[in-house]
């Protein structure tokens, strides 16, 4: 499975239009590869570098496993997950200091998860295990000015 977004390259500087500093709009997505049998998506974005452990920036599961975009500023359909500011939907990068590193996983689930809208990362990956077919990764760094 293949995770890229043309907004921005993996492991480099993402814009800022997708961050607190601009619009804090979300990326374009494009997924591949899926497996034949996936049953849904989930994807999870966080950031490990925050001073307070890891931040959740978009949690979004039961994700239809036919959809190759994700397109920017959107949600994708399924249902979304409660981020670290406690809201589903995206929240983009806005580090307090420093160079940060932002994860987008996708991942390719042999069910729909039995969970419900507002449901934490910490949910999540524990309603995953068992499920996951692939998983794709794609990367993000920012850094305010």
């Amino acid at each position: 499975m293949k995770l890229s977004s043309p907004d921005f390259l993996h492991e480099r500087m993402m814009p800022p239009a997708l961050t607190c500093d601009g619009a804090d709009i979300s990326p374009e997505l494009r997924i591949a590869d899926v497996p034949k049998d996936a049953e849904s998506l989930a994807l999870i974005m966080d950031d490990p570098d925050a001073p307070v452990g890891t931040w959740d920036h978009w949690v979004v599961f039961n994700i239809p496993p036919a959809t190759a975009v994700v397109q920017k500023g959107k949600e994708p359909a399924g249902i979304g997950g409660r981020n670290s500011w406690g809201r589903t939907g995206y929240g983009g990068p806005c580090p307090p200091s420093g160079m940060h590193r932002y994860y987008f996983r996708m991942y390719a689930l042999s069910d729909m998860l039995p969970l419900k809208e507002g449901a934490a990362k910490k949910e999540v990956l524990k309603a995953m295990e068992g499920r996951i077919l692939a998983q794709a990764e794609l990367m993000g760094t920012y850094r305010r000015q």
